[in-house]
């Protein structure tokens, strides 16, 4: 009989390595099962927290898996059963979050508040009055606040000390050993002080049990957030399938009937009318008509359609009617694929190494060798009573060195931070975006929405022949006036602000993916494109100067003809926002390298980047090639890129991004996927945020540095530095005051925040 090879995992969340045995928690999937060294692990994974790790897990597995005792038959499901199976998973996987959050937030308010008199109590020591008017009863508030402080630790606490004790049986240290051993040694010995104060040499017989409750409260704080970020993440998702059509018209055995979208299969022939949504990919038999295809490709402009061309599920049919072929349903659809590659690029996107996680790596093994040295050096070498010196230096150690202050050091700054951004505009979703924001090295932006104001304005009026501009602009408009295409809307719209009165046509006839032909003042006017033209049998060549002018302009030329002959040309294109060059120009003084990206054919695209001031355009990119251009980017000696963006479209790049802005005047699917929305709609807001999440960085180190001084200086004191020449061991008063002065150095330093101005409001108030 074959025994089983022992397994060894790697948990996914924190990196330990966990004997399965021995685990604290198992979770499944996928298939896979995965081991955890703490509750408190598994509680992350299960709310999603830390998913991005379980690829790199899975390959850490030990390559050896024993065969199954018996074998396995999978039972086989219909497609709607698998459907109804992925949706309950993912109710499920929101309900683990949402239940997450909130015991974590039950957890923080619970100790929040215990510490918070407990704090004020450790104030009030500094108050002579206070102190002396306490003194009487010091030993029964010890004796209370033992009492009421252990349920923190015990419950509110308890998966660090899980996680502790996990990590000590694995051969592992992390941040839960020290706030473990911290928090633990606080109580105990605070606990043993107010039980028996005699026991300890004088002025030694400190309590310490606000750090123990405070210290908790803190880092549950911060996991909360962590957990509610990761909720929001779904969001995209769910928002994207909402955009869906929920029926479509088929056509089956020659009768019209609608049915779920579920139902349509490939092959199916679908009937679209104006104003309805095309519920899946295919290919158009019959019709043509103007789409507008912004929902999928950004684009504000829709396209023209015609038998044997492709049309996208979701996107919206403006004008004609038409029938079409499915080609793709369900999954393999457009907007499924985009769904599924921002689900992908959300999940696959690495960790932010945070600076304190580097730190404390070092900080908590040298902490406990410092700690066990201390109580070695005072038992082999101290005065009498031996064990008494001992206990209390090794205590003070553990005591002094708990993070308290660093605690604060980084959340503290990034609410000031993220508040600050707020004020000018500037929306990040969570702290690692900003921090990673300050490190950004490439700038991609979208060109519609992005860098232009993502809707179709009339740019140019160029007569032929006798007429003027006015008169020229007047009849398009009239004969456009009728039109429901953005173009003709663009031109209507653009007569009216030049204060020409609109008559209405005396007849009107929409050419699908043509333009107009109307009667206007009993002449006959044409407005549309060269296919239009030609049909009519109008001279194009006399419109070839002023198109290719335009064009070259990245606009969109428009021609005219009255009578049948050339009338001149009408230019229209999605024009640059009035702050984009020099948002820009910012930009690119910082450091940073501004890439254009877009749909547009390469033209168009080169001419809107030079008018901008960008040299690199990525041109003629479809939507579902955004995000590989982006991880492109990325492989470019590592380099670090920001995407902004507002389309749908835009969506998977966003979140494949190292920080995704979504401008806010786009999508919703845009603005959830990505990490900082832009409310303005305006590029300053990026060179905003980049500026804020430096300054912010910045104030975190200095912070950092605030926090661990007092912990270096403070640690050589508490192990007894000054008692071989002094006689002066640490008191109960300058280990409250060190800690105090930690954490009012680091809740000042980062108020300076408050102080900071971007660029853009510094140019203004000089």
């Amino acid at each position: 009989m074959a025994t089983k090879a022992k397994q060894v995992h790697v948990d996914p969340i924190c990196g330990m390595t966990v004997d399965p045995e021995r685990a604290a928690g198992v979770s499944e999937r996928d298939g896979q099962m995965y081991y955890f060294c703490s509750k408190g692990c598994k509680e992350k994974f299960d709310a999603g927290v830390g998913t991005n790790t379980t690829q790199a897990a899975h390959r850490d597995h030990v390559a050896y898996q024993a065969a199954p005792s018996q074998p396995q038959t999978a039972p086989a499901h219909s497609e709607h059963a698998h459907h109804q199976a992925e949706a309950l998973s993912e109710a499920d996987a929101e309900e683990a979050q949402e239940q997450s959050y909130r015991t974590m937030m039950r957890k923080f308010w619970f100790a929040t508040a215990v510490g918070i008199p407990l704090l004020l109590l450790m104030f009030a020591e500094f108050v002579p009055e206070w102190r002396h008017a306490l003194m009487p009863y010091h030993r029964a508030i010890g004796i209370v606040s033992a009492i009421v402080t252990l349920p923190v630790l015990a419950w509110s606490g308890s998966q660090f000390f899980a996680g502790a004790w996990n990590g000590f049986r694995n051969h592992n240290t992390n941040m839960d050993t020290l706030v473990a051993l911290g928090t633990g040694a606080a109580w105990a010995y605070s606990t043993v002080v107010a039980l028996a104060p005699n026991l300890f040499p004088a002025g030694t017989a400190g309590m310490y049990f606000e750090v123990a409750v405070i210290v908790i409260a803190l880092i549950l704080l911060g996991q909360a957030l962590e957990i509610r970020a990761k909720r929001r993440s779904s969001a995209a998702i769910r928002k994207l399938l909402e955009l869906q059509a929920k029926t479509a018209r088929v056509i089956r055995d020659g009768r019209e009937m609608d049915v779920p979208i579920e139902e349509v299969v490939v092959g199916d022939t679908v009937l679209v009318r104006p104003g309805e949504k095309v519920p899946v990919d295919g290919i158009i038999l019959e019709g043509e008509s103007a789409i507008d295809e912004s929902v999928v490709t950004g684009e504000s402009v829709p396209v023209d359609k015609k038998p044997k061309d492709t049309v996208i599920g979701s996107s919206v049919n403006k004008t004609g009617a038409f029938t079409f072929r499915a080609t793709k349903v369900g999954k393999e659809t457009a907007l499924a694929r985009i769904v599924e590659m921002v689900e992908r690029a959300q999940n696959s996107k690495p960790p932010i190494g945070r600076l304190v996680d580097k730190i404390s790596s070092y900080f908590v093994p040298s902490v406990m060798i410092i700690a066990i040295l201390t109580f070695l050096a005072w038992f082999n070498f101290g005065p009498e009573p031996v064990w008494n010196y001992s206990i209390v230096t090794m205590v003070s150690v553990l005591v002094i060195a708990c993070p308290c202050a660093l605690g604060l050091a980084t959340p503290i700054s990034l609410m000031v931070g993220v508040g600050k951004a707020a004020e000018y505009g500037v929306l990040i979703r969570n702290g690692e975006a900003l921090e990673t924001a300050s490190q950004l090295t490439t700038i991609v932006l979208d060109k519609t929405g992005t860098i232009t104001k993502g809707k179709p304005e009339l740019t140019d009026v160029l007569p032929l022949g006798v007429s003027d501009e006015a008169e020229l602009l007047r009849l398009a408009a009239i004969a456009d006036r009728r039109s429901e295409h953005p173009l003709a809307e663009a031109i209507v719209e653009g007569a009216r602000k030049r204060g020409i009165n609109l008559a209405e046509p005396e007849d009107f006839n929409a050419v699908p993916g043509h333009g107009v032909e109307a009667t206007v003042e009993g002449r006959r006017v044409l407005v549309g494109n060269l296919k239009l033209m030609k049909r009519e049998n109008v001279d194009v060549d006399a419109f070839e100067q002023q198109a290719a002018r335009l064009a070259d302009e990245g606009k969109t030329p428009m021609f005219v003809a009255v009578d049948g002959k050339p009338a001149g040309v009408i230019g229209v294109a999605d024009t640059i926002k009035e702050d984009s060059v020099a948002a820009i120009r910012a930009l690119e003084q910082m450091g940073i390298e501004v890439v254009m990206i877009t749909g547009d054919n390469e033209r168009t695209a080169k001419a809107i980047a030079r008018q901008v001031g960008i040299t690199r355009v990525l041109a003629e990119v479809l939507p579902e090639e955004k995000a590989q251009q982006i991880e492109k980017l990325q492989a470019e000696s590592g380099a670090l890129v920001g995407m902004v963006g507002d389309g749908i479209n835009d969506a998977p790049a966003l979140a494949q991004a190292n920080v995704g802005f979504a401008i806010g005047t786009g999508t919703d699917v845009a603005i959830e996927a990505a990490d900082v929305t832009l409310v303005g709609g305006s590029l300053w807001g990026v060179v905003t945020a980049i500026e804020t999440s430096r300054a912010t960085l910045r104030n975190i180190k200095q912070n950092l540095f605030g926090a661990f001084i007092y912990n270096v200086l403070g640690i050589p004191l508490a192990a007894g530095a000054l008692y071989p020449i002094f006689r002066i061991l640490l008191s109960p008063i300058i280990a409250g005051a060190a800690m105090a002065a930690s954490s009012i150095t680091v809740v000042t330093n980062a108020n300076r925040l408050r102080l900071f101005g971007p660029r853009r409001v510094r140019e203004m108030q000089s």
